[in-house]
């Protein structure tokens, strides 16, 4: 079995959703149409916006996600936490220290939770 490479979230309108995310990561999507919007990752990996209207089979929330963002440290962190908030970003969970690392976790259009966090160092 091959390694996951692409993630998928379905979204009310991939096309303000693309632009979201396009100023979040500083590119532009490789693919954008009405109903579906890529964006290919430096890592390799690929982030895919569809829309929530057209997926088929059709798609029914079953539990809760996040996507992570892992960086160096946490000035790195901080960094980032100042940057979405001047952007209006809307923060769900402000900086603290978890089990994990320190960490914050902001929201996108369609309230998809976003995880920022430098991990813990041992």
């Amino acid at each position: 079995m091959s390694d996951p490479n692409f993630i998928i979230l379905y979204v009310d309108h991939p096309e303000n959703s693309a632009r979201f995310y396009a100023d979040l990561l500083g590119k532009a999507p490789v693919e954008v149409s009405p109903t579906f919007a890529m964006f290919a990752l430096e890592s390799g990996f690929m982030l895919g916006l569809w829309s929530k209207h057209t997926v088929e089979p059709s798609a029914t929330p079953v539990g809760g996600s996040e996507v992570a963002f892992s960086l160096a440290d946490n000035a790195a962190v901080d960094a980032l936490y100042r940057d979405w908030s001047a952007r209006g970003i809307p923060i769900a969970q402000t900086l603290t220290v978890m089990d994990f690392g320190y960490t914050f976790v902001a929201l996108d259009p369609d309230h998809h939770r976003l995880r920022v966090f430098a991990p813990a160092v041992e």
